[in-house]
């Protein structure tokens, strides 16, 4: 998170996408995009083909996040999209990064 962030307002989302959201950059596009909005975390690929995401940050920038993992990539077609709050407490995050497959 970036200097001065306001503790009070960090959040923490699991998200499940589902739909054809592997082959064509989905996770890389993913990290730059939470890089660009400042958004920690990281994302991987489930053995079910689904893209799952940890994402921290405000609530205005993880509505940003969802909205781009909905629709932001237009080589992907998203099915579903689960957004499930987490509850602190959390461990924070200093960075977003791509994980193995789960």
């Amino acid at each position: 998170m970036e200097p001065g962030d306001n503790d009070g307002m960090l959040e923490t989302r699991l998200v499940r996408v589902r739909g054809r959201v592997q082959g064509g950059g989905y996770r890389e596009a993913c990290v730059r995009r939470a890089m660009a909005l400042r958004v920690t975390g990281w994302v991987r690929i489930r053995t079910d083909g689904s893209v799952e995401a940890m994402l921290q940050g405000s609530p205005e920038k993880l509505a940003d996040m969802c909205a781009w993992l909905s629709e932001g990539m237009s080589a992907a077609l998203v099915d579903d999209l689960e957004v499930t709050e987490v509850q602190p407490p959390f461990p924070r995050f200093d960075d977003f990064q791509r994980l193995a497959t789960l």
